[in-house]
């Protein structure tokens, strides 16, 4: 347990500089639904690995005190996208079709104190994806439970500098977002299909209208006095589009892609179309840091994940591998397969394609 809480510390010392997670949905003209994210940390190597965890496996939650929270068994199997250590699953899919991920919400969130008489309805924010994908099935079960667990930092206190918030969706399109302030649950359904870090979600909502003069349509040419004044090029209609890695400037950047998109006909065209407008989002591990401070890392963008929760599958790419993988959940018999975690990337390498020229 002492290892964990000095994880976590590290993890969280880091949030200031890497936080920059950024999500997005997206539907296929044959009705496959998907959720995608990036993972975005500028400080280590998130060691990050995929786990399977089978129907009836037991999990009890860390404490700041131990691991003696809530004890939990799978109701449903799944396979998370675990960070630093197996037990945090960041991102996930279970064999009913419901996803979550977390993603960094510091300073705006804040939850209950730690009361170690509460130990058994207790869950570490870090381990609340587990106990979701392990208990339920739909967006509507989750609403209707989420209020009966107590969730708290590992650091101790309310947690508000490090706080998460989490985004949960079913293979229906339901979407939510839960965000936990002075203790309470606070659930909004998601009609964007976007999520980012802080401020908090109707904040994110509401100023897409200060962007409401954007569109994918060029300006026509017009006259300034006896001057004509013309479009120097396309995307003349999203000119003042945020460029930043702010979470305001990525949540309206990731909305607008998301909305401009065409929708594809297939789930394969559609899983390849979120990969590439989260390529948007790769941030360059310089960008952060002082000269003298850059960590030795090819991107703070560790990994991207596109999850189709109509078709059971879970892609995935990393900053060591730019390859697509995929995992189908399918293909798992949840009720005999064990628990297990790999690492995403065996080896770290990404592999180059030589091209022969005949001669």
């Amino acid at each position: 347990m002492k290892k964990l809480l000095i994880i976590a510390c590290l993890f969280f010392a880091w949030h200031f500089k890497a936080e920059a997670c950024t999500g997005i949905s997206m539907y296929a003209a044959d009705g496959s639904y998907f959720q995608a994210r990036t993972i975005e940390w500028a400080g280590t190597n998130l060691n990050s690995m995929y786990v399977v965890v089978p129907r009836n496996f037991s999990q009890t939650s860390f404490t700041p005190k131990g691991t003696n929270g809530m004890t939990f068994i799978s109701r449903y199997g799944y396979i998370g996208l675990a960070v630093h250590e197996k037990e945090f699953i960041a991102e996930g899919l279970n064999e009913a079709g419901l996803s979550a991920g977390l993603f960094y919400f510091p300073n705006f969130g804040s939850y209950q104190l730690y009361d170690e008489k509460y130990n058994s309805t207790t869950v570490a924010d870090l381990q609340l994806v587990s106990w979701i994908l392990s208990q339920f099935a739909t967006v509507d079960e989750v609403k209707d439970n989420i209020n009966k667990v107590r969730v708290v930092s590992l650091m101790g206190g309310d947690g508000s500098a490090e706080a998460i918030h989490w985004r949960v969706g079913d293979k229906s399109g339901k979407q939510i977002v839960i965000e936990i302030e002075k203790g309470v649950p606070h659930i909004y359904d998601n009609p964007i299909g976007v999520i980012t870090n802080a401020p908090d979600f109707p904040w994110h909502l509401s100023n897409l209208s200060n962007y409401i003069n954007l569109t994918p349509v060029n300006p026509a040419a017009h006259k300034m006095a006896d001057f004509m004044v013309e479009p120097i090029g396309h995307g003349n209609g999203f000119l003042g589009l945020p460029g930043d890695f702010t979470p305001p400037s990525r949540f309206v950047r990731a909305a607008f892609f998301k909305s401009t998109a065409p929708m594809l006909a297939t789930a394969r065209a559609t899983m390849l179309q979120c990969f590439h407008i989260l390529n948007n989002f790769d941030i360059p591990i310089g960008m952060n840091f002082p000269k003298n401070e850059i960590p030795d890392l090819p991107s703070a963008t560790q990994w991207t994940s596109v999850i189709d929760l109509t078709n059971s599958v879970v892609y995935y790419k990393t900053f060591d591998n730019n390859n697509i993988r995929m995992i189908d959940l399918k293909n798992i018999d949840f009720g005999k397969v064990k628990y297990q975690f790999q690492r995403l990337d065996e080896p770290n390498s990404q592999p180059v394609e030589v091209v022969s020229i005949s001669q």
